[in-house]
């Protein structure tokens, strides 16, 4: 938007922010739910997400799961049909770009819906795991989702009904995942946190870890978080989509 001639305040900061990426590395986001609402998959705890259907404490734990795997299924299936209907969207393929041209290096998702990787993103670390693979808990057999789609309940070879490649509520983030985060924080000198309040425990302490150590921390999401005011530089208020878009065409005009 313009206004007498001058660009908005919105317009100001995204060129802003372009500016810093572009002479900056190594550059890293965070991404969260928020940006892979435009793709069709509501917030877990928004109006419309799975939480407002299914109490997490019932089916999103490790002891729901392990006491009783059938009933969590049925959260699963529906889960599983929001990922496969969804495609990336302008904010996942305009990361994937940015990391191909060289000015984004990492990405650290909260997000379990691949779709990064489908928006051309490779140095994806995935903090929650991904839902498109499988694993039997009893003899460490893994699947894709694909080839179990057609069961109603997913099952091993050896009989055991097998579990998304996810960390349910309750279980610890793994330790390589959680190290590598962390060392990649310490070491950016650009934050882009996307889609996300980063109140989930232990991925909110990455934008601290980085800010601690210098970094810029730009922050893109549709309102305010408890971040904006303690750790952000540069706060873009407004959809992932359009954001992370007009951040690629400036980053491209400024690095060129």
């Amino acid at each position: 938007m313009m206004t007498e001639g001058k660009p908005d305040l919105l317009t100001q900061r995204i060129k802003q922010a372009a500016e810093v990426i572009a002479v900056s590395s190594p550059v890293i986001a965070l991404t969260g739910a928020g940006i892979s609402v435009e793709s069709g998959i509501p917030d877990f705890r928004g109006k419309n997400g799975l939480w407002s259907k299914y109490d997490p404490a019932r089916y999103a734990t490790i002891d729901a799961f392990l006491s009783d795997p059938v009933e969590v299924w049925n959260m699963l299936r529906e889960m599983d049909e929001l990922v496969l209907a969804a495609k990336p969207n302008p904010a996942h393929t305009a990361l994937g770009i940015l990391e191909k041209k060289g000015f984004l290096q990492h990405i650290i998702t909260q997000n379990i819906d691949n779709l990064h990787q489908a928006g051309g993103s490779l140095n994806v670390i995935e903090y929650h795991g991904n839902c498109s693979t499988l694993s039997c808990l009893s003899c460490n057999r893994r699947y894709s989702m694909e080839e179990k789609r057609h069961e109603y309940l997913p099952t091993c070879e050896c009989g055991r009904i097998l579990k998304p490649d996810i960390v349910f509520f309750g279980e610890g983030i793994p330790e390589e995942v959680l190290n590598l985060s962390f060392d990649i924080a310490r070491k950016a000198r650009v934050l882009l946190i996307i889609g996300t309040s980063a109140q989930v425990s232990p991925a909110n302490t990455i934008p601290v870890v980085a800010s601690k150590n210098n970094a810029r921390v730009i922050e893109i999401n549709k309102e305010k978080t408890w971040l904006t005011e303690q750790l952000t530089d540069i706060f873009l208020e407004g959809g992932a989509g359009d954001i992370v878009s007009g951040l690629l065409k400036e980053i491209i005009k400024t690095g060129a």
